[in-house]
């Protein structure tokens, strides 16, 4: 990765930069991935630290749960990030980095839950929970 990366929603309400290295991509098929990007749920994650929001004015947060929280711009809707309400790593939706990023999809995870209007029949290794 060449840092910063920068990324960013639709309308431009919510911008940021990543100074700190980003993990390979991991597509999560869980109900509420699919619901949060509208198909399955792809992620790459990196520190919380290393995430310098540049524009936040639209940036809202749902507590999708009790343990995790999404990020979204309020404005336009995009979905962004994913965290855990504690620990200090984030997880960014790659389809909002600028690209190039230079990112490689490793894996699918939670593919019990998967939708049945698409297939997963790729190589890349599947874990039917985490």
């Amino acid at each position: 990765m060449e840092a910063p990366l920068t990324g960013g929603c639709l309308c431009g309400a919510v911008r940021y930069a990543v100074h700190s290295p980003l993990t390979t991509v991991t597509n999560c098929h869980c109900g509420q991935c699919r619901r949060f990007s509208g198909h399955f749920g792809a992620y790459t994650g990196t520190d919380r630290d290393g995430v310098e929001l540049l524009e936040s004015s639209g940036l809202k947060w749902y507590a999708s749960s009790e343990i995790a929280e999404r990020g979204f711009c309020g404005v336009c809707g995009s979905s962004l990030f994913w965290r855990a309400r504690t620990g200090n790593s984030i997880a960014i939706l790659p389809g909002t980095l600028d690209g190039p990023t230079g990112l490689r999809t490793v894996a699918h995870i939670y593919t019990a839950f998967a939708g049945d209007y698409y297939q997963i029949d790729d190589d890349l290794r599947k874990l039917e929970t985490e």
